[in-house]
């Protein structure tokens, strides 16, 4: 399945990434690395000679909106964030088994185009689900991993998820602001989101042709993945919450050793629980 609906909207979501880069509060480098599933476009930011985290993204959307959350690790660290495979960016669009081995194969390339051993992770939403595949595949590259509203361990209440996804199909055909209203009232913590958020969301429900299915990991295939692992799950998040993660996380993970509760929170943060959730990973990687 393509990744646009039509040219159009390629280039809609090209240029709500654009729009989203320039937001970025930091100096950010571009490199394309090859892969066994695609050619692999890469964002890349903070000292060249700092410690290595790759980042991964959330579903349905583009890199940059996610790497904002952590841009505030740039300092000292140096961030490695790509665009997934399949998903809108400028990656290969080739979309993997989320149930396969791909994405795990697609991690490990990516850490040999930067000849890396192994590197700590960051995943957010969908992102999350890919850190799960890797520790499946390749247990001993992932040094620790920080989850954020991660995808991988099931989905909350058909009810909490119909109040997002109905305004969302509406919209998706309709193209009214009232129902895009609706979407992002259900997911979005802020109120008011702001305009890139707005404008991302709205790019994808329109154009994209939104992947359904969540990459994840069952405790057997996380048997051998002790590495360390920071849970952090939004208290309102209308797809993955707390009541439904928590419990599959600590089942799953043996290395589950922080998770917190972001009270008041939804599936995207507000600024104030992205700058706490960042710290929070910060300590974590130093530990």
């Amino acid at each position: 399945m393509a990744v646009y609906r039509s040219p159009a909207g390629r280039r809609a979501l090209e240029e709500a990434y654009a729009a989203a880069l320039e937001t970025l509060e930091i100096d950010v480098d571009e490199r394309y690395v090859e892969t066994r599933h695609g050619e692999t476009h890469v964002l890349l930011a903070g000292p060249e000679n700092g410690a290595p985290v790759v980042v991964f993204h959330g579903g349905n959307a583009t890199n940059p909106l996610t790497l904002e959350w952590y841009s505030g690790l740039a300092d000292t660290r140096r961030l490695i964030a790509p665009d997934t495979i399949g998903q809108p960016g400028y990656s290969a669009e080739a979309r993997v088994d989320p149930a396969g081995n791909g994405y795990g194969e697609w991690v490990v390339d990516l850490l040999e185009a930067f000849d890396l051993r192994s590197a700590p992770m960051i995943g957010t939403s969908y992102g999350g689900g890919i850190v799960l595949r890797a520790a499946a595949v390749a247990p001993k590259r992932v040094d620790r991993a920080a989850l954020v509203v991660p995808a991988g361990f099931g989905t909350g209440p058909l009810a909490s998820m119909l109040s997002v996804v109905v305004p969302a199909v509406l919209y998706r055909v309709l193209g009214s602001e009232r129902l895009l209203d609706r979407t992002l009232a259900a997911m979005v913590t802020q109120p008011t989101p702001e305009p890139i958020v707005r404008e991302t969301v709205a790019a994808s429900l329109r154009h994209v042709s939104l992947e359904r299915e969540f990459p994840s990991a069952t405790a057997d295939e996380l048997r051998e993945f002790t590495a360390p692992v920071a849970l952090y799950v939004a208290e309102d998040d209308p797809f993955f919450p707390p009541e439904t993660v928590a419990p599959r996380a600590r089942s799953r993970l043996p290395g589950l050793t922080k998770e917190a509760v972001l009270a008041g929170e939804k599936h995207l943060l507000s600024p104030t629980a992205r700058e706490t959730v960042t710290a929070s990973i910060a300590s974590f990687f130093d530990e």
